[in-house]
């Protein structure tokens, strides 16, 4: 397979895809329509350093591909990539496609406070399948904040033109973020079957004995078996159970330690190796972390 080619700036970005010379040298904002694509680059994939927004709507026959599977909706899908993630111009579907693409390059950012803080929008690293999906009102509150994203670029540069983009960009990425805690929370149905089918991976690797063999499951095990990126099953759970994933294990965890002290005769330390901590010292701190007590007063108390 052919190594994806390395998009190094936007407007490398934009020769590739036929687009005219962009306005700014470090954010862009063009439209779906405008680009022109040879069939042979449809079929290749890029990686880019930098920030890729992008809102899709209207797809050829009222389907839009993302990843192996294909969604019908009305309103637009949003969905995010941050830098050196793969692009890959076969899913994205442009023919009869509606929609806007902002990208920004880092260095755009550096010594405002958003350069620090976009790490912290977990959705940039969401797979394809976990895209956004907008409701009227607030695809229109989306678009409106790109079009002034995009009047900006297109303005005379002053004095006031950095901070006016990124403040747009920072509210831009918040009501993304709040529309995503929204999706969590309206889409009950699907995030029901996953916390089911989370409590059933999670019991049946606790019922193998797994813990001693393979250590604790990990955060990318779990989300692997779930076919979820890590960042979308811990923004899920948080919004549904207000814990992470890496609290949600750690809380089996702990509820199989309790068990475990209650109800055999192994010590602290027999009882750590077994859940698969590799020192003992580990498994008393996160016990206590959790609980207030340490193992040993735990199994005092309950005897």
């Amino acid at each position: 397979m052919k190594a994806p080619a390395n998009v190094l700036s936007i407007s490398a970005l934009h020769r590739f895809l036929g687009l005219k010379k962009p306005s700014h040298p470090l954010i862009s904002v063009f439209d779906f329509d405008a680009v022109k694509l040879e069939p042979e680059t449809i079929l290749s994939a890029v990686t880019t350093d930098f920030y890729v927004v992008a809102l899709k709507k209207d797809c050829a026959g009222g389907k839009c591909k993302y990843g192996q599977q294909y969604y019908d909706f009305d309103e637009g899908i949003m969905y995010f990539m941050a830098p050196r993630q793969v692009l890959q111009f076969e899913d994205v579907l442009l023919n009869g496609v509606r929609g806007f693409v902002l990208v920004v390059h880092p260095d755009f950012l550096l010594s405002s406070a958003l350069a620090s803080k976009i790490g912290g929008y977990g959705y940039f690293s969401y797979t394809s399948n976990e895209a956004l999906y907008l409701s009227e009102k607030e695809e229109h509150t989306i678009m409106d904040i790109i079009q002034n994203i995009s009047r900006e670029i297109d303005a005379n540069m002053d004095a006031f033109t950095q901070d006016l983009l990124v403040s747009n960009i920072d509210l831009l990425l918040k009501y993304c973020d709040r529309f995503y805690n929204r999706q969590f929370m309206t889409r009950k149905k699907i995030n029901s079957d996953l916390l089911t089918r989370l409590e059933s991976l999670l019991d049946d690797y606790f019922k193998q004995d797994q813990l001693a063999v393979r250590g604790i499951p990990t955060v990318q095990l779990v989300a692997h078996a779930l076919h979820l990126s890590p960042n979308y099953l811990s923004d899920m759970l948080r919004v549904q159970t207000g814990q992470t994933t890496q609290q949600h294990i750690q809380h089996r965890v702990i509820e199989k330690a309790k068990e475990l002290l209650s109800t055999t005769d192994m010590s602290v330390s027999e009882i750590a190796y077994h859940l698969g901590f590799e020192h003992p010292q580990s498994f008393h701190r996160l016990f206590k972390n959790r609980t207030a007590v340490s193992p040993a007063a735990f199994r005092t108390s309950f005897n």
